[in-house]
């Protein structure tokens, strides 16, 4: 008879240990992957749509794991979506939460660089873009963005007709 519980308590120990390898980390995790693959593997237009519903979802595994690993990679992420889907503040948010928050994350730079790239490109706030450039180059002068950040700064502005005369200007001597 104790052989017989004993197999069945090994059993009910397996059986719990298996129910709890499908955490709600996990599930959000593979919710995340599903909904990434159905959009970028499609060759049609962005489902603008399920970009906000990834967008929701990364910042939702960000706000329950904070401490997780992956709540800066997935904030990266969901800055990258909104800036590149029009939802500029929000990316700048983003950007500035990982900054923020995760200061030894390795994109953090990036995630400056690209505040400053938004501000310039997205919302044509050139004082917040100079400001951000140039507080990049403070901190990050040997940064592969910091070459972006320098251009930036010098053409911070121009128009395109302003750009196409110092181009020709800075041409014209090669040309001689």
């Amino acid at each position: 008879m104790k052989h017989k519980s004993l197999i069945l308590f090994s059993f009910a120990l397996v059986f719990l240990f298996m129910a709890g390898c499908r955490s709600p980390r996990r599930e959000n995790i593979t919710e995340i992957e599903n909904i990434e693959k159905s959009l970028f593997d499609q060759e049609s237009a962005i489902d603008r749509t399920k970009v906000g519903e990834l967008i929701d979802l990364y910042v939702r595994f960000a706000d329950t794991y904070p401490d997780d690993s992956l709540s800066p990679a997935y904030l990266f992420k969901a800055g990258d979506m909104a800036m590149n889907t029009n939802r500029s503040q929000q990316a700048i948010e983003f950007y500035k939460r990982i900054i923020d928050n995760y200061p030894d994350y390795p994109k953090v730079p990036e995630a400056l660089f690209l505040q400053g790239y938004v501000y310039e490109n997205n919302l044509g706030r050139l004082d917040e873009a100079k400001r951000i450039y140039e507080q990049f180059l403070e901190l990050y002068p040997e940064n592969d963005f910091a070459d972006d950040a320098r251009v930036s700064l010098q053409f911070l502005g121009k128009t395109p007709e302003e750009l196409i005369e110092i181009f020709q200007q800075q041409s014209a001597p090669a040309a001689e």
